[in-house]
C-alpha cells in the first residue's frame, strides 16, 4: 500500500487501528499514552513530533506475542541480538523484533523511526534525539506511577533532552542493581557514555564523580511488576 505521508494523521490512525488488533487493551492504551508523551516531548525539544508519534505508538507493536514468539522473530528475521538476551532476558527482544517486523512490512515508516523502536528497551550508546524521546517517553507517560517519575517529569523543558533521558536511564540502572537483576550486556557501555558525555565539561572526571553523592534508594514499586500488569491476551 503506498502510503503518501508515512508520520500525516491518515497512516498514524491506520497503524492505530492494526496495533489494537495486536495488543490488550491496557498496552494499547499504554502505547497511545506513549505516543502523545512522545509527541509533547519533541515539540519542546525542537524535534519531529509527528516521527515522534509514530514511534511511540508503534514501540510496543510486538509485545502481544509470547515470548517463544519474540524468539521465533529474532530467528525469522536473522536478527543479531546476544544469546543471553535470548535464553534470560527475552522481555528485551519486542523492541529489535518490532523494528525489523515492522520495517518488513511497513517500510515507509524509515530507518530513525525503526532504530527509536528497537532501541526503545534497553537504550544504546550515541542514542539519536528521537531515539531519546521514545525511551524517555515510555517511562514517564502518565501511566507510570513508580518513585521518581514525578521528579523525572517536572524535569521536562528544564534540562537537556540528554540530561532528560538520562534520568530515565539511571532510575531503570539503579533499579536492576537494587533488584539484583540481569540487565543487558551493553547496558553498563551506555551507562559509561552516558557519564562521560555528562561530565565533557568537567575538567577532572574522576574527581567529580567520586564527589557526587550516590541516589541509589530502594525503590518501592516494581516497575516490572507493573509492567505484567498489562494482560497481552
Amino acid at each position: 500500500m503506498a502510503v503518501e505521508n508515512a508520520y500525516g494523521d491518515e497512516n498514524f490512525k491506520r497503524m492505530k487501528k492494526l496495533l489494537k488488533e495486536r495488543l490488550s487493551s491496557k498496552r494499547y492504551d499504554h502505547s497511545k499514552r506513549v505516543a502523545k508523551t512522545a509527541e509533547e516531548l519533541a515539540l519542546i525539544y525542537g524535534e519531529d513530533e509527528n516521527k515522534a508519534r509514530m514511534a511511540g505508538l508503534l514501540h510496543d507493536w510486538d509485545k502481544g506475542l509470547t515470548l517463544e514468539e519474540q524468539r521465533h522473530r529474532v530467528e525469522q528475521f536473522e536478527l543479531d541480538i546476544d544469546p543471553v538476551i535470548i535464553t534470560d532476558m527475552p522481555y528485551l527482544l519486542h523492541g529489535p523484533t518490532a523494528a525489523a517486523a515492522l520495517g518488513a512490512e511497513f517500510p515507509e515508516l524509515g530507518r530513525d523511526v525503526l532504530q527509536a523502536i528497537s532501541r526503545h528497551t534497553s537504550g544504546a550508546p550515541n542514542m539519536t534525539p528521537l531515539d531519546m524521546i521514545v525511551y524517555t517517553a515510555d517511562l514517564i507517560e502518565p501511566g507510570r506511577d513508580y518513585k521518581r517519575v514525578k521528579a523525572i517529569r517536572k524535569s521536562v523543558g528544564k534540562v537537556s533532552l540528554q540530561e532528560l533521558y538520562f534520568l530515565a536511564f539511571k532510575n531503570i540502572y539503579e533499579f536492576l542493581i537494587g533488584q539484583n537483576r540481569m540487565m543487558h550486556p551493553q547496558t553498563a557501555d551506555v551507562w559509561n557514555h552516558l557519564i562521560y558525555e555528562m561530565q565533557t565539561n568537567t575538567v577532572n572526571r574522576a574527581a567529580a564523580a567520586f564527589e557526587a553523592g550516590s541516589q541509589l534508594e530502594a525503590q518501592p514499586t516494581d516497575w516490572i511488576a507493573a509492567e505484567r500488569e498489562m494482560p497481552e491476551d
